[in-house]
């Protein structure tokens, strides 16, 4: 499938660097192969050999350190997430924390991750890419697209028998998403019903430093 030069863009931004030195560095478990035992017994080693990097002690690096642990968490570039943050900063009031969480957590990718259609945020990216989902029915390829309330998110009826959805009833058995989508797992869609709300969530990374990093 051919891809327009905004999505080529994208496709090749997901490609970061490797995941356990990145996370190690940040210091937190931002990818989801670096949330596992594996990568857990890997850190501790690092600790006991003195080779896990110092965390910053200044304000600056404190901030730059969280802003760090927002973009790769999404894994978004650092020129579309600054415009994030300099929009939400533009409102000029007191919820630009929440609001900096919703255009986060609204955009596609994370969508499709957040309703278990893939299982990380790189193979979600890699399926809108593709043309694998629908929006309201009509295909949609650009993975920062931002979904709204009402919003249908399903996975494109012609690639339900793709092998990176023929697992998706198994592994969603156990998995429960997040209180602003409902899910059909049967239907392989998702509907937006609210905001996502930040104070309901456990992020590994403070936003508030990264708003004060960009107040600058």
């Amino acid at each position: 499938m051919a891809l327009n030069q905004k999505n080529l863009e994208e496709f090749k931004d997901m490609k970061i660097g490797p995941k356990y030195k990145i996370a190690r560095r940040l210091g937190a478990p931002i990818f989801e192969k670096t949330q596992t035992q594996k990568y857990a017994l890997n850190l501790s080693k690092k600790e006991r050999s003195g080779k896990v990097p110092m965390r910053p002690k200044s304000n600056f690096g404190m901030q730059l350190l969280e802003k760090q642990k927002a973009r790769y968490t999404y894994l978004i570039p650092e020129k579309q997430f600054a415009k994030y943050v300099k929009e939400v900063l533009e409102k000029k009031d007191a919820h630009g924390r929440a609001r900096l969480f919703a255009r986060l957590e609204n955009r596609l990718d994370n969508v499709v991750f957040r309703a278990g259609f893939r299982p990380t945020r790189t193979a979600s990216r890699q399926a809108v890419s593709h043309g694998h989902i629908l929006v309201n029915g009509k295909k949609v390829t650009i993975p920062s697209y931002s979904v709204k309330v009402n919003d249908i998110v399903k996975v494109r009826p012609q690639s339900s028998a793709s092998p990176m959805f023929t697992d998706l009833i198994e592994r969603t058995k156990t998995y429960t998403p997040p209180q602003w989508l409902k899910c059909d797992f049967e239907k392989m869609e998702a509907t937006v019903t609210g905001v996502p709300d930040v104070s309901q969530t456990d992020t590994l990374f403070d936003l508030n430093a990264v708003l004060e990093y960009y107040s600058r």
